[in-house]
């Protein structure tokens, strides 16, 4: 059994508020949201982040995309805009390391970046 709590959602093994889910993908939302709409969408693959992504992960990549596009649909949000986040290690903010698309939207959202 993994200890990757986004594996366990994947499983079934830890509740999770799911408004999407395919063969390759999960789709469910944030439970500490910083946007009135805060998706995380994760693979069912377990990869660590982008940084150990494969040529073989390309298509499963363009899924988490195309999943975003298609909840942000769903949700009536595309048309004010919506902002794509992944994070890529400790430096860059990643605190589950399983690899997930943030989906933010709902609100004028800011880009706020600072150092660490």
């Amino acid at each position: 059994m993994s200890d990757c709590i986004f594996c366990k959602i994947v499983d079934k093994e830890i509740p999770a508020d799911i408004v999407f889910e395919d063969d390759q993908v999960v789709a469910f939302k944030d439970r500490n949201p910083i946007a009135p709409v805060h998706i995380l969408i994760i693979s069912k693959k377990h990869i660590l982040s982008v940084r150990e992504a494969t040529k073989e992960d390309t298509l499963l990549m363009g899924r988490l995309i195309m999943t975003a596009k298609k909840i942000s649909d769903d949700l009536k949000i595309s048309k004010k805009g919506y902002k794509l986040l992944i994070r890529v290690g400790k430096g860059g903010g990643q605190e589950v390391d399983h690899i997930h698309l943030h989906l933010l939207g709902g609100a004028r959202l800011s880009e706020n970046i600072h150092p660490i």
